[in-house]
């Protein structure tokens, strides 16, 4: 069996059958993850739901920002950006199904030694406090009256973590760091403005990966979320978002028998958006 970690697909679904034809994809025999924002700003984000659906166990995601804003959309709590592409499924007579099975994917996943996440982990986390607190936001999204979390699931504050956090303010840090996090202050106090690439740090700020204090050093992280990032690999973090939106790839990598023995598939992607 072979495992396969793909970036952002945002709704590029012609691209993503490309890829899985280009790796060769059988979902008798490999296993498929999807790092988040399935959805938003490509062509066809309900044929892409849809596929990821249809694979069933062979296939999993982690939820990423515009997968949440999706769920926001249909719970009337946020109204359309520019640029969104998601009235399809909005009105898909199959709506129902297809929200009920996104709210239930995870925030975070770990499998073959890899930690996966759609944006970041806050310097203070281990790999295993990681997934506990993600299984709380989880929680909070499949419950019954999943409609209330998202309705203060949104705001930029706080924007660090602390251990005695409780309630909405607690979830709404995990929701952040796990979906938005891209650059951060050395002790783990979240940015939300810039989106450059990693060497553009502005003064205090510095990837999230490369905080000094980061507790998940000892873990090899994948994410996407990172556009202007692109194709970032090194022993310990793993960045897949190669802007497929933006006229970029869509990248899938094949882990071997360590999570640093990978390979990478690529395939070219036009550009669907422009930048704003």
């Amino acid at each position: 069996m072979a495992l396969y970690l793909i970036g952002d697909v945002q709704g590029c679904d012609a691209a993503l059958g490309r890829l899985l034809d280009e790796i060769a994809f059988s979902p008798s025999r490999d296993r498929l993850v999807l790092l988040g924002d399935l959805v938003n700003r490509g062509p066809d984000s309900l044929a892409v739901l849809r596929r990821v659906m249809a694979l069933q166990g062979a296939a999993a995601c982690v939820l990423g920002n515009h997968d949440l804003h999706l769920l926001a959309l249909a719970q009337g709590i946020r109204k359309p950006h520019r640029g969104d592409t998601l009235g399809g499924i909005l009105s898909a007579p199959d709506r129902g199904v297809l929200l009920d099975w996104l709210r239930r994917r995870p925030l975070a996943l770990y499998e073959a030694g890899v930690l996966m996440v759609h944006a970041g982990v806050l310097p203070q986390w281990t790999a295993r406090q990681t997934l506990a607190l993600a299984r709380e936001v989880e929680d909070a999204l499949r419950a019954p009256d999943w409609g209330a979390f998202l309705a203060v699931m949104y705001g930029n504050q706080p924007d660090r973590w602390d251990d005695a956090l409780h309630g909405p303010r607690r979830l709404r840090v995990i929701v952040n760091a796990l979906t938005r996090l891209r650059f951060c202050t050395p002790d783990g106090r979240i940015d939300f403005k810039i989106k450059d690439d990693a060497a553009q740090a502005p003064p205090g700020l510095l990837p999230w990966f490369d905080a000094p204090e980061r507790r998940t050093r000892d873990a090899v992280i994948a994410f996407g979320h990172w556009s202007t990032l692109g194709w970032f690999s090194r022993a310990d973090v793993l960045g897949l978002d190669t802007g497929c939106v933006w006229g970029g790839h869509l990248t899938a990598v094949r882990l071997g028998a360590t999570p640093q023995a990978r390979e990478r598939f690529q395939v070219r992607c036009p550009q669907v958006q422009k930048p704003s």
